[in-house]
């Protein structure tokens, strides 16, 4: 299986476009229910939509009860970016309950955040619980809102920088490999590249500064919906001990997906499906 074959895989999952009272969002859909979305999947900071290819398909199969929704985040794809140039969890929140409400998404949902999508998903939790079933953090991105300011400052400017300095092609070539474990295949890494290659710099950097403030801990502390943590052994990009630290403050168990990297969604794509329960009807 090459790059091209998964690409291909994501094509039945055409990108469509909503209108929200926000804002538009880019997103891409699969799956059925009586009342809208099941699952509502949030990327990272480097990636998009296409990271959810196999929660896509699983949701795709005949038979099945769920609808899974995974958007491009404000300043992604032809997500409309969030207003402030420096934004808070909270304009991405309130972004997604635009989007849903726009959808007409009814029932509640499990929240699914990668990485970056981890802050957002729970800071929406916390501003809706009444709709979240569960939530769902996958190497979650702690934020760096408790680091020293010099740090932060210094974490913001690098990643800036080598943004400026390579564009989206040349991080994905510098970065890509850095997403997964040694033991990935050279088709899943020549997907993931091709995933980072699509980001836009704008919507990127407002990511960044999000990252930069952002306080996961702070929002898993107060959250009052199921919490599910999870992430690879092999993970780099957000290692072990500082997803179990999310996971003690949430006061629940981590989960190990297995000796994969950061890109769990597609490396580790069945235990993924089975912890979000893509693999069964609901």
């Amino acid at each position: 299986m090459a790059a091209s074959d998964l690409i291909q895989r994501l094509s039945v999952f055409a990108p469509r476009i909503c209108d929200t009272a926000l804002g538009a969002i880019e997103y891409r859909s699969s799956g059925s229910a009586p009342e809208g979305a099941t699952h509502v999947l949030l990327h990272g900071i480097g990636s998009g939509s296409a990271s959810w290819v196999a929660q896509l398909e699983a949701a795709s199969k005949p038979g099945g009860q769920n609808a899974v929704m995974a958007w491009e985040a404000p300043g992604y794809g032809n997500s409309a970016p969030v207003a402030p140039d420096s934004p808070g969890a909270d304009d991405y929140a309130a972004r997604l309950w635009a989007w849903l409400d726009a959808m007409g998404v009814r029932q509640s949902v499990t929240l699914v955040g990668h990485s970056l999508g981890a802050l957002m998903a729970a800071r929406a939790a916390r501003m809706q619980p009444e709709r979240v079933r569960a939530l769902i953090l996958l190497s979650p991105a702690q934020g760096y809102a408790h680091a020293d300011a010099t740090e932060r400052d210094k974490r913001l400017s690098d990643r800036l920088a080598t943004l400026a300095q390579l564009g989206p092609q040349g991080m994905a070539q510098s970065r890509g490999a850095t997403m997964l474990s040694g033991q990935a295949s050279p088709e899943q890494l020549a997907y993931i590249k091709w995933v980072m290659a699509q980001i836009r710099p704008a919507g990127y950097s407002q990511a960044a500064r999000l990252l930069a403030q952002g306080d996961l801990l702070g929002d898993v502390a107060l959250v009052r919906v199921p919490v599910s943590v999870a992430s690879g052994a092999a993970d780099t990009i957000t290692p072990l001990g500082k997803c179990q630290e999310v996971a003690a403050r949430a006061q629940v168990p981590w989960q190990n997906l297995g000796p994969v990297g950061h890109a769990c969604a597609l490396e580790a794509a069945e235990p993924v499906n089975t912890l979000l329960g893509l693999n069964l009807d609901i």
